[in-house]
This record gives C-alpha cells, sequence and structure tokens, in this order.
C-alpha cells in the first residue's frame, strides 16, 4: 500500500510539473503574440499588459524550481522520470527567458515613430508568427514526449534565422534611404533580434524534450559549434 500510495503521489507530483511548464508556455505564447501585436498597431495598453504579466511567469518559475527539487529530494526518480523533471527546470528556465524577449519587446512598441509609413514594420509580423509557432509546437512535443516533433521544431529555427537576415537587409537599406527613420528601425533591428532568439530558445527547448524522451543528444547540439 505504501508502495502504491507513493507512486500515486509521483504521478501526481509529475502531472503538476507538466502543467506548470504548459501554463508558462500559454504565457509566453501569448506575450510573443501581443507584443507584437503593441509594436504594429502602436498599443501601450497591449504592450503594458505584456509587461505586467511577465511576473506571472517568473512566478510560475519559482514554482517549477520548487517542485522540481520536491520531486528529487523525496521521490528519487531515476532513469526516464529523472530526465524529464531534469528537463522541466531547464525548460522552465528558457520559457522565462522568452517571456522576456516578449518583455523587451513591448517596451519597444512605443518608441517606433511614423508606424503607418514605416515599411519594414510590415515584415515583424510574420516572423513573430514563426517564433510563436515554434513555441507551441514545442510545447506540444513535450507533453506528449514527441521526439520526432521535437526535432522538425529544430529544423525550423533556419527559417526564423533566414527571416532574421531578410528584414536586417531591409532594414539598412531603408535607414539608409530615410535618414531620419535611423532611431526608429534601430529599434526594430532589436525586435527582429529578440524574435530570433525567441527562436533559438525553442530550439533549445527542443533539445531537452528530445533528450528527456531518448537520452540522446539531438545531432543539432552535438554539432553546434561552441559560444
Amino acid at each position: 500500500m505504501v508502495a502504491e500510495h507513493t507512486v500515486k503521489a509521483f504521478d501526481v507530483e509529475m502531472g503538476s510539473l507538466r502543467g506548470l511548464i504548459a501554463e508558462m508556455g500559454g504565457l509566453a505564447e501569448l506575450a510573443i503574440g501581443e507584443s507584437i501585436d503593441a509594436l504594429v498597431k502602436g498599443s501601450d495598453e497591449l504592450a503594458q499588459g505584456v509587461i505586467a504579466r511577465d511576473k506571472k511567469i517568473d512566478a510560475l518559475e519559482a514554482q517549477v524550481d520548487q517542485l522540481a527539487v520536491q520531486i528529487i529530494a523525496l521521490r528519487a526518480p531515476v532513469a526516464d522520470d529523472l530526465r524529464e523533471v531534469i528537463a522541466a527546470l531547464k525548460i522552465a528556465g528558457i520559457l522565462e527567458r522568452i517571456g522576456d524577449y516578449a518583455k523587451n519587446i513591448a517596451k519597444r512598441s512605443a518608441r517606433i515613430e511614423n508606424r503607418k509609413v514605416f515599411e519594414p514594420i510590415t515584415l515583424i509580423p510574420a516572423m513573430g508568427e514563426l517564433a510563436a509557432e515554434m513555441v507551441r509546437d514545442v510545447l506540444t512535443a513535450y507533453a506528449a514526449r514527441d521526439a520526432a516533433s521535437a526535432s522538425e521544431v529544430i529544423e525550423r529555427d533556419a527559417k526564423v534565422d533566414a527571416f532574421y537576415d531578410s528584414i536586417f537587409r531591409n532594414m539598412v537599406s531603408f535607414m539608409m534611404e530615410n535618414p531620419s527613420t535611423i532611431t526608429s528601425a534601430a529599434h526594430l533591428l532589436f525586435v527582429a533580434r529578440n524574435i530570433e532568439r525567441i527562436g533559438d530558445h525553442a530550439t533549445n527547448i527542443a533539445e531537452q524534450v528530445y533528450y528527456a524522451a531518448t537520452a540522446k543528444y539531438h545531432d543539432d547540439r552535438l554539432e553546434r559549434p561552441e559560444n
């Protein structure tokens, strides 16, 4: 009976851990979408909502940390279970950083001038949608412990990188032709860079999902050069 109770308690705690990650992921995805909307529409209300909600993401990360440590200390998980707990710890930290990138985008939204005639701003939403889709899909892969889907997300990061390169070239050309837009264009370049980093972090989550499911590192991680 004791062993059965322990197994049930462990299952409940793991379910709670997965639930916290899912909630963090949902808030991070929402923050990405609303920060881009705030940028395009010039909505201070949307921007402030993203900034305020980031505290909730931070609080959820702290809950994940606390629960993961409790599970390790009390349940002594091994093999697949231990990998999942460690993955949850790392994923929570990555999602917190994704929330920070979305918050940074929201903070810059008020600094864009003449957005209605600022052509490069029209390129940002498509890039943001790509990154948000990566976050959504990698969390679906996490919930299903789906290594194949995680691999697909990793491969998709190249599209976000290509988008960033295209936006960078477009923005530089626009600044040269319209020197008065340099300040706003610089802010948009930072926004594009933040979105590119969100894509990178979605890839990092995918690598954790892949490792938790297979006990092997993904080839992308093995081949990645040292920074």
